[in-house]
């Protein structure tokens, strides 16, 4: 089997990036080890359990794994932003479930073509997902920390494909963030911070961690700084100029539902709440969190709190 025929089957299964890299270890491993070690990952402890090891090769989850096809698949769309604020991202039905059925797919027509081993990645998975799509060609490693693409910005989720298949290597391509510093600038809590000569993300200060990891009460000292976000943040994202021209996604599942105003979300008993998460990442925080994210946007736009 060649590479454009793997690229094709992949577009066909609505993935508007592919790429393959190689299943090796990749140097991207100390940094992360560091980056655990260091703190940044907060109360993120299934970052730093026993599956960290695994994350160090892809051939820890597949025996044989010889190649890495990586897939990009947009979620951008038209609405600007929301308010309350939610992360894009999680406007529509939850991107896992999408991803996963489109791996699948793909993968089902490729061993159709070529018997192969394979196992699907959704972020979920122990491994470097950013580091593999960079190594593949999808984008470079941005001071935010997202992946960029050049022509698709990076509202894009991944998802990959270790496979046994021998396969043509795609090449990384060159960081074009050059002396851009929007992204730091524009990071209300600061989260964004040195990392040697590169940037890397303090979790503990970022405002979709706060408002979707951190169990417990927002530190005090950022609690202004998150705003009126109740679900994740976007901003380096929406300040970022390869974002300016991004296009935008046609998958049903990506397209955005209408988000209630913090008067009635502040209102959601438990069971509400489920309703109102099911099928999407919203109930990643639970009820708890949730109502506590509401709770600091309220307070940030000057709105008493009655309950």
């Amino acid at each position: 089997m060649d590479a454009a025929t793997v690229k094709r089957i992949a577009s066909e299964c609505g993935f508007e990036l592919a790429g393959i890299a190689p299943a090796l270890p990749v140097q991207d491993f100390d940094k992360y080890r560091q980056w655990v070690e260091r703190g940044f990952a907060g109360e993120m402890r299934y970052l730093a359990d026993h599956r960290r090891g695994l994350r160090a090769d892809p051939r820890n989850l597949l025996a044989g794994a010889k190649t890495v096809i990586c897939a990009g698949k947009l979620y951008n769309t038209s609405r600007e932003c929301s308010d309350p604020a939610i992360s894009r991202y999680a406007w529509g039905q939850d991107y896992h479930t999408v991803l996963r059925g489109g791996l699948e797919q793909m993968a089902r027509r490729l061993t159709a073509i070529e018997p192969f081993n394979w196992k699907i990645c959704v972020d979920t998975a122990p491994l470097l997902e950013r580091s593999y799509a960079r190594m593949a060609g999808l984008g470079w490693i941005g001071k935010n920390t997202c992946l960029i693409n050049e022509p698709q910005g990076s509202w894009f989720f991944l998802g990959e494909l270790i496979t046994s298949l021998d396969l043509e290597l795609d090449t990384p391509p060159p960081d074009r963030c050059g002396t851009c510093t929007r992204c730091i600038d524009a990071c209300p809590t600061q989260a964004i911070v040195p990392d040697g000569g590169a940037w890397t993300i303090d979790s503990r200060r970022c405002i979709a961690y706060l408002t979707i990891e951190l169990r417990g009460p927002a530190p005090a000292e950022l609690a202004a700084g998150i705003g009126h976000h109740v679900f994740g943040c976007d901003i380096c994202q929406e300040v970022c100029p390869w974002n300016s021209r991004a296009p935008v996604t046609q998958e049903p599942a990506f397209q955005p539902r209408e988000i209630p105003p913090l008067s009635e979300l502040a209102d959601l008993t438990e069971q509400q709440f489920r309703e109102f998460a099911r099928g999407t990442p919203l109930g990643r925080p639970k009820h708890e969190g949730f109502l506590r994210n509401i709770r600091v946007a309220r307070e940030n736009a000057g709105i008493a709190d009655t309950g």
